[in-house]
């Protein structure tokens, strides 16, 4: 037998992270903490559970997405596949979606069988994301300071991730996606440059001109992400990014991070280019799909 029921207490919330180590053990998986802090952020937020026979199976997400639409993640353990458990997951996350007001739905996939699963849904494609990582040996240097900016570690000067929003904002319209990404001042304070150390920005004459941000990983110290990394446009082609990456990756590898992964659009072919020229390589292209909501 299938039983659903949400994800309210801290345990509940340890075995639902424990299912999305399962099934991305690449991915970092966000604290409790964490999770609770983007509850707090998404009055539409559901964290769901599944069990089979009275054992954990899956477990489901949903939630308002920086596209707009509403995001639905079901999940299932590998050794209780194609019994129902991703099906019922999902239908408990659409019936959510609908109760919000959404009108549209959207998932990622990585994989042929998840794919399959959700084109019989009622899911097609309509962008695609290209992950790159980079491993650290611990001999990476940071490169020579800059005469045209000066460089600070967010932990240097906490109030920098807040002046650097504007510059994010910027970043985040010019992203070659399907549609804009909108991220909100709280969004961008709370999941950006987890790791403040290894977070910069870049400044001429007071005003930010680049940023990069370092994101932590709580069950393995030893990788990172790579967040957003942005330039204004008037200072774009002068090497900024990848002077700030080399920075960042210096600081990883003198700290213990022996891998930084990173995630971009196909399209974007100069950072994915900045990206290689550092030493990226890519493992992974995951697919954006979206569908229409129907009561």
């Amino acid at each position: 037998m299938i039983a659903i029921r949400e994800a309210k207490t801290d345990a509940d919330l340890e075995a639902w992270r424990s299912v999305r180590i399962a099934v991305l053990p690449d991915e970092r998986a966000l604290t409790v903490e964490e999770m609770r802090a983007q509850a707090a952020g998404d009055p539409d937020r559901l964290l769901l559970l599944a069990e089979l026979d009275g054992e954990l199976a899956g477990s489901g997400l949903a939630g308002r997405n920086s596209f707009g639409f509403a995001g639905l993640h079901p999940r299932v353990l590998p050794s209780h596949r194609r019994r129902g458990v991703g099906t019922s997951l999902y239908r408990a996350l659409e019936a959510h979606a609908l109760a919000c007001g959404y009108t549209e739905a959207g998932t990622m996939v990585d994989d042929e069988g998840s794919l399959v699963f959700a084109a019989g849904l009622g899911f097609r494609e309509v962008d695609r994301q290209v992950e790159q990582v980079r491993v650290l040996d611990g001999s990476e240097l940071a490169p020579p300071p800059r005469d045209d900016v000066e460089l600070f570690s967010i932990a240097e000067r906490p109030e920098l991730l807040e002046a650097a929003y504007p510059l994010a904002v910027e970043a985040y319209a010019d992203f070659a996606t399907f549609r804009p990404v909108t991220v909100t001042l709280e969004e961008w304070l709370r999941d950006d440059a987890t790791l403040p150390e290894g977070s910069f920005a870049a400044l001429s004459d007071g005003e930010i001109v680049a940023y990069s941000g370092l994101v932590r990983d709580a069950d393995d110290p030893t990788r990172a992400e790579d967040g957003l990394t942005a330039v204004r446009a008037g200072w774009r082609r002068r090497g900024l990014a990848t002077h700030l990456k080399r920075v960042e990756l210096a600081w990883a590898a003198a700290n213990g991070v022996r891998l930084v992964y990173t995630w971009t659009q196909t399209v974007n072919d100069a950072m994915r280019a900045v990206n290689e020229q550092l030493g990226y390589v890519t493992r992974q292209v995951c697919l954006t799909l979206l569908k229409e909501l129907a009561p």
